[in-house]
């Protein structure tokens, strides 16, 4: 590397550093952020429309939501009109808002049995990948499986569409060792390609829920690459001229802590960034003296340990890195 190469990367490192992720805030708190589980978030370009996941504490009941905004407020969130009866998750939508992809362990053809997956010796609802289609009317047509080698298996997660159509994931495949890794499946003209996997490290840590920048400038994920604070934390990573991807970097600021955090998504202004995170009011002992009805309000408060959904503002991480669009 070049005196001047080494210079210029050593700035870039410094100025992410030194950059922060401005604090979060709780999206629809009671509403959309309530005492059970949301991750998830998909925007529409306009703004306007949240689609989510909402599930139980187990994760074994996964439902999308939608719900809309109304002035400064989100309305009460409905089920979509295809979900509801299957383990639905993970809704994404394509960057023109036509498309919107999730999984779900719905049977291929009905009449089918569900899907199933089976690690650790542990049998449990799998995933494909399915999307439904803008019509004309606004509304979404039927789910339509996404066939080819991207869905061979049944534990598929947490897909991000490009504006090229390459889709993100995460997957336990016969390559990812054994944990879960990122995977990109190339949009050609007679379909997807087989799934690649990133190289953003060593197969002994688990990389999961990537979140791309359509223009695939940067790549945002949930994982532990040895610094984080909780069970996960947030990475990104950038695209360099040669086409790799960067050595991975813990987001800084207030963006990560001591809980869980994952299923990172971007909004559609400049820096939004929408994450579930499982963070929650401390309790200090002794407490005030709880009777029945204080204690059941504070326990049903989204902020119980329930995994949340959150809005932070990385822009001053992309900025740090020439990204400022």
């Amino acid at each position: 590397m070049s005196s001047k190469s080494f210079v210029l990367a050593a700035s870039v490192v410094l100025a992410l550093i030194s950059a922060r992720v401005n604090a979060g805030e709780l999206v629809g708190p009671g509403v959309i952020s309530t005492a059970l589980q949301e991750t998830s978030a998909a925007v529409t370009p306009d703004g306007n429309t949240l689609y989510f996941m909402r599930s139980d504490f187990a994760e074994k009941d996964d439902t999308i939501l939608v719900s809309h905004r109304q002035g400064d407020r989100w309305s009460l969130p409905q089920v979509v009109s295809f979900s509801g009866q299957w383990h639905d998750s993970e809704p994404a939508l394509s960057p023109d808002g036509k498309r919107l992809y999730f999984v779900s362990n719905r049977p291929l053809r009905d009449g089918d049995v569900p899907v199933m997956a089976e690690m650790g010796g542990q049998t449990f609802a799998g995933t494909n990948l399915w999307y439904v289609e803008q019509q004309r009317d606004g509304h979404w047509g039927k789910p339509v499986h996404v066939d080819g080698a991207l869905n061979d298996g049944a534990m598929i997660y947490n897909p991000s569409v490009a504006s090229n159509g390459d889709i993100y994931f995460s997957a336990h495949r016969d390559d990812s060792g054994k944990a879960y890794q990122i995977y990109v499946a190339h949009h050609t003209a007679k379909g997807y390609a087989k799934p690649e996997r990133l190289a953003l490290g060593d197969l002994d840590h688990n990389r999961m829920d990537p979140c791309v920048d359509p223009d695939q400038r940067f790549l945002i994920y949930a994982g532990n690459e040895g610094d984080s604070l909780g069970s996960a934390d947030l990475y990104i990573a950038f695209r360099e001229a040669g086409g790799q991807w960067s050595k991975p970097i813990h987001l800084p600021g207030d963006i990560n802590s001591s809980a869980l955090e994952n299923a990172p998504s971007l909004g559609r202004r400049f820096g939004e960034l929408y994450v579930s995170s499982g963070r929650e009011n401390t309790v200090q002992f002794p407490k005030p003296q709880d009777d029945i009805a204080s204690l059941q309000h504070r326990l049903e408060e989204p902020l119980n340990g329930s995994r949340n959904l959150w809005l932070f503002d990385i822009g001053d991480v992309l900025k740090a890195h020439g990204i400022d669009h």
